[in-house]
């Protein structure tokens, strides 16, 4: 491409680039860029934008940011549109770390890239554990209007950061949405509270109770479900079935696994009296035991409480809403009866 110094100008190369990338010819546009000097010309934001348009044609992402660092050196950014759609090219690319220091260059040139380019930055790093900090420091760029609906990319931060087990800012971030904005639903909430609820932070999750009914949330029964998790997981089995109380309130028909955790938890604590009152209690909530949660009180009083008796019933009970129970468990009730059996004998015997 040889041509007299002069009788080119920038504006005019870049048609020639626009063209290019209409083509796909992306190995030409590359040529029309390396040439601007050749011909007397210094490119522009918009020269470097169309080079990486027509390159990412080709999802050739590594010479679209050899561009990309030339267009940063010079400081010739275009408008915040075009920016935006660069930092939104290099996102799609899974190079969350250049379309950040693309953001951050434009932004020292006071050029302003689209809410909707800036969502899409702040998703892409908040899926990386190792660039999640950044995102979080992101959502300070929200405000105004934008900010009352940056909900969904403060919600998708939370649960990266509660991906990471990082609940404590989290949570922060939480009440920052409270406090200021952007509004919150409940999903957001049961983010922060599972986190906590694993981590064994039992006061704190059901503090959030307090605070989604303060906003006019009203907790779901998952939200009671996991913190009733976090509670038996550490033996506050009595705790968690006060919240299932609590709950009941509000969801008159709670879920069957708020049943069998209780029923597994006093099982394990040895308080036979209070599982089977959950059986009952769930029986009357409409929730028909099944397989597992009979199995799990049978096993428990034939092997902890040597009770054949109530574990007799529980197996005729069983049989009579269709169920069938393992053979094994059969023998187990069986073998308690004969050893009961026995040990009256050799007493009478003594006796």
């Amino acid at each position: 491409m040889g041509s007299v110094p002069g009788s080119l100008s920038t504006p005019l190369l870049n048609k020639v680039l626009a063209i290019f990338w209409k083509l796909e010819k992306s190995k030409a546009a590359l040529e029309v860029l390396d040439k601007f000097s050749e011909f007397g010309c210094t490119p522009d934001g918009d020269s470097y934008y169309l080079a990486i348009q027509a390159v990412g044609k080709k999802s050739m992402v590594g010479a679209a940011w050899g561009f990309c660092e030339k267009m940063i050196s010079s400081g010739c950014f275009p408008n915040g549109k075009k920016t935006g759609e660069i930092v939104t090219f290099f996102c799609q690319g899974k190079k969350v770390t250049e379309a950040h220091s693309v953001y951050l260059a434009a932004k020292e040139k006071k050029v302003q890239i689209p809410t909707s380019s800036l969502d899409f930055l702040v998703g892409a790093l908040a899926k990386n554990d190792e660039t999640i900090s950044t995102a979080l420091e992101l959502l300070v760029e929200y405000k105004g209007e934008s900010l009352k609906h940056a909900g969904k990319f403060f919600a998708v931060v939370i649960h990266s950061l509660c991906r990471m087990k990082n609940v404590k800012d989290a949570k922060k971030l939480l009440m920052r949405m409270v406090n200021l904005g952007p509004a919150h639903g409940s999903a957001v909430f049961n983010f922060v509270i599972t986190g906590l609820s694993k981590e064994g932070e039992m006061e704190d999750a059901k503090g959030l109770i307090r605070v989604m009914e303060s906003r006019g949330l009203r907790p779901d029964v998952y939200t009671y479900s996991v913190i009733m998790s976090g509670y038996t997981k550490g033996g506050m089995i009595d705790e968690a079935h006060s919240l299932l109380r609590e709950a009941k309130k509000i969801h008159p028909k709670p879920s069957r696994v708020t049943y069998h955790m209780l029923i597994c938890g006093y099982c394990k604590m040895e308080e036979f009296e209070k599982a089977l009152e959950c059986l009952k209690q769930m029986k009357e909530d409409g929730l028909q035991p099944n397989m597992d949660e009979y199995n799990e009180l049978i096993q428990s009083l034939c092997l902890k409480s040597m009770d054949w008796r109530t574990a007799e019933k529980l197996l005729e009970e069983m049989e009579g809403s269709g169920l069938c129970l393992k053979g094994i468990i059969r023998s187990r009730i069986a073998a308690v009866k004969e050893l009961e059996t026995e040990e009256a004998s050799k007493d009478s015997q003594e006796a």
